[in-house]
């Protein structure tokens, strides 16, 4: 019998637990497909994130950047400043807020962007398979989430 600091009676009525779980499981298989790239996962998600959100000529700052990926503002930059190391992006100065830096992939990000974002996509979508036809309200029950517990 659990201690009655607990809630539930098993593990398995945790929500919190289980998304652990669940989330443990997934990245261990994401890293794994990553692991030819030379990426972790958190570069990954800078690096797929954007080739997502280029938009032409506008610069996107790293602040932009840890607010898309839901990602800590230091560890971005920190993980930026990997990627730059790796020529993968660049950091500059933004043309408008002297206190921002602007974003963009190298050639050589945006090529290895391409090739890891199909084999990520393949990952996920092997992984959420049990999931079948409620894939898409799992979905949106996930973004539920994101949005109630966005931090900007």
């Amino acid at each position: 019998m659990p201690e009655p600091v607990f809630q539930g009676e098993t593990t398995e009525d945790s929500p919190g637990f289980s998304l652990w779980q669940v989330s443990s499981l997934w990245q261990r298989k994401i890293n794994a497909g990553l692991r030819q790239f030379d990426l972790t996962h958190a570069q990954f998600v800078l690096l797929a994130s954007l080739l997502w959100l280029k938009d032409g000529d506008k610069p996107l700052t790293q602040v932009e950047l840890a607010s898309h990926a839901q990602m800590d503002a230091m560890m971005a930059s920190n993980v930026l400043r990997t990627l730059e190391t790796k020529g993968l992006v660049t950091r500059t100065p933004h043309p408008v807020d002297t206190r921002a830096k602007s974003l963009a992939l190298t050639t050589k990000g945006k090529k290895l962007a391409e090739q890891a974002v199909p084999v990520v996509e393949d990952i996920d979508r092997t992984f959420f398979i049990p999931l079948g036809s409620s894939s898409d309200k799992f979905n949106q029950y996930l973004l539920k989430l994101i949005e109630s517990n966005k931090v900007e």
